[in-house]
């Protein structure tokens, strides 16, 4: 009796596995499957079956066993489809084809970052993500006048195959900053005398300062007032860029040093975006506030004080230290009230 329950399974594992895929449509969108290292052929069936990949955990299974290929399946994830058949479902197992990688880069992060983290998922060399990140053609499609694509890399999350190289990879990001480019920034870039670059530059400023986002456009609003008055920017992110190692806290020491990145010791805009503006940084840029602001200082919790004169700007600063202190010192447990 037992005989024929398996003999029944084992034909019914080839039947399913001869139908599967017919009628499907072939636009079915891939959905990922991911086998954890050491998984059993069990486990990572029924993670398929859960994703709709496969119909039945248990046939699967068994139509495995039919070629010994029940073990022996590689871990990591997998874009699969459901109109797929079950010979290649049980092939990119084995064999590891279909593999895909996920990388976050998050706005405002720069190229000092975001190398290491992308070369990590790729899993090549630092060098290679360099090099295609400073890529001269790429640079000249886009009128990028600066060193590199620094902040042309948007920032998302993407899913790239496992054998995807450093330069397609930039490549994605640069295609999707492209795509997120919009007919009207360049208009509206046009009205204020001012290229996509010049945009992009002050985007990436507004990114690295703004924490409260209703705040983007008026940060915007008070370097376009100091631009437009020659005066410089004097902006603490810029130092960090230019500085060899990150540092979390600009010092007057760092102020010193000599790049065309420190709006302290140079006119105007930087040479090009110390990050990778999001959309909103980039709208507040272009659609910065009808504001007179010259001056704004951060409170701890990251919302900042804007201020028209610097008489007013040093009020502002005495504030916010007194401020500071009051809840440095304020008893633990009452939220620092009074």
């Amino acid at each position: 009796m037992r005989h024929r329950t398996c003999r029944g399974l084992f034909l019914s594992a080839l039947l399913v596995a001869s139908l599967q895929g017919c009628g499907s449509s072939a636009s079915d969108a891939p959905v990922q499957v991911t086998v954890p290292p050491g998984a059993s052929l069990r486990t990572a069936a029924d993670s398929l079956e859960q994703a709709g990949v496969i119909s039945s955990a248990r046939l699967f299974r068994w139509y495995a066993s039919i070629g010994g290929r029940d073990r022996g399946i590689k871990a990591g994830t997998y874009a699969l489809r459901p109109d797929q058949k079950w010979s290649e479902v049980l092939s990119a197992l084995v064999r590891g084809e279909g593999l895909i990688v996920t990388v976050t880069i998050p706005e405002g992060f720069d190229l000092r970052t975001i190398v290491p983290r992308l070369a990590k998922a790729l899993g090549v060399p630092e060098d290679s993500v360099r090099v295609a990140a400073s890529d001269s053609v790429w640079r000249a499609e886009r009128h990028v006048t600066a060193a590199t694509l620094e902040g042309y890399l948007f920032p998302d999350t993407y899913t790239f195959s496992a054998k995807t190289s450093a330069r397609r990879a930039v490549q994605t990001m640069l295609e999707r900053f492209d795509a997120i480019w919009r007919d009207e920034w360049t208009a509206r870039a046009d009205s204020l005398g001012i290229t996509r670059h010049e945009a992009v530059t002050m985007a990436a400023l507004v990114e690295k300062e703004a924490r409260v986002a209703d705040e983007r456009p008026i940060i915007a609003a008070v370097y376009w007032n100091r631009v437009k008055k020659g005066m410089r920017l004097q902006a603490d992110p810029t130092v960090q860029y230019a500085l060899p190692e990150h540092v979390d806290r600009v010092l007057f020491v760092h102020l010193e040093v000599d790049s065309p990145y420190n709006t302290y010791r140079y006119d105007g805009l930087p040479p090009g975006p110390i990050a990778s503006p999001g959309a909103a940084s980039v709208e507040a840029a272009l659609y910065p506030s009808d504001v007179s602001y010259l001056y704004f200082v951060a409170h701890p919790d990251g919302h900042h004080e804007f201020r028209n004169t610097f008489a007013e700007h040093q009020q502002a600063i005495a504030m916010v230290r007194r401020e500071a202190r009051r809840r440095s010192s304020a008893p633990e447990g009452n939220g620092g009230s009074q």
